[in-house]
């Protein structure tokens, strides 16, 4: 004898006995991170600590903050730090550039040269090779033209020729080359091969290759590492408070070594160095914008 199918209990899902509405919705439960709030509990008291330990200490002195920190002595003095770092960054730069493409040529006695320069201006530290040139005139007096190993057409003294500021920047210029080099090295080897093979086999010079092929792709990797340097290099010039010269470092050091504020004028020149790297790290940001468009 067969005996009728009997229903699961509830009735069919979507028969008369019930429908797919009766089913019980998954509750969704998010995962708690008590470790991730409670580090960030703890970051934000340490911020509360810090911001009242800044305010409400009177050590810190911040009216004296606010007297000098447009005073004309500092505001020149930021300017002519700003003329330093763009004497290092052009002219390092642009002897970099030479230095990476003596690198990657073939001949043999170009590319030990490049090597041998870079090796030697990144082993020496900068303050060293500052005092150097401030007292080349200590090795050469004087400083001929003419011909090489021949007779000279003209001499002129050395401290005439590379005086206090003309030895800040070409040691700053030297010094920056020497990473520049290396930088712009790595940009042009980020570019496939192929493209120089396809703009060969199109016949463009290799001039052209370089500045409107290779370069502006090179530029995607050589942006981000220039910008950190030009930044750091902001930071650099202070370096040259030995030469005596007038930028913001130095400047703060004369003022407070009259006044007697020395944390109140540190404090300027902490504020003024954030504000420049700041609006520096604000352009690297568009510059590298600019050159990664269209990139996948």
């Amino acid at each position: 004898m067969i005996r009728p199918a009997t229903p699961p209990a509830g009735g069919p899902p979507d028969g008369p006995g019930g429908t797919a509405a009766d089913e019980p919705t998954p509750k969704v439960v998010t995962t708690r991170h008590p470790g991730r709030w409670a580090a960030a509990l703890g970051v934000a008291v340490l911020l509360a600590m810090a911001v009242s330990a800044l305010v409400t200490n009177p050590a810190w002195e911040w009216e004296v903050v606010g007297e000098y920190l447009f005073a004309p002595s500092v505001l020149r003095a930021v300017v002519f730090t700003l003329e330093l770092t763009a004497l290092g960054i052009v002219f390092g730069f642009l002897l970099g550039t030479v230095l990476a493409l003596m690198r990657l040529s073939g001949n043999p006695l170009l590319n030990s040269v490049a090597w041998g320069y870079i090796a030697l201006f990144r082993s020496v530290p900068l303050i060293l090779q500052l005092l150097f040139w401030y007292n080349l005139a200590l090795l050469y007096p004087r400083i001929s033209f003419g011909v090489p190993f021949g007779p000279a057409f003209f001499d002129i003294g050395t401290m005439d020729l590379i005086g206090p500021v003309t030895a800040a920047a070409l040691g700053l210029a030297l010094h920056q080359a020497a990473y520049a080099a290396e930088i712009v090295r790595a940009g042009l080897l980020s570019v496939d091969h192929g493209q120089r093979e396809a703009a060969a086999a199109l016949g463009i010079p290799r001039s052209r290759q370089l500045f409107r092929i290779v370069l502006p792709q090179a530029m995607r990797s050589i942006v981000p590492t220039a910008g950190n340097e030009v930044i750091g290099l902001v930071k650099g010039t202070s370096v040259v408070y030995i030469m005596a010269l007038p930028e913001l470092f130095y400047q703060v050091q004369v003022i407070y070594n009259r006044n007697g504020r020395v944390i109140a004028l540190l404090l300027v020149a902490t504020v003024w160095y954030l504000v420049m790297t700041s609006v520096m790290s604000v352009a690297q940001h568009y510059v590298e914008r600019y050159y990664g468009r269209g990139r996948a």
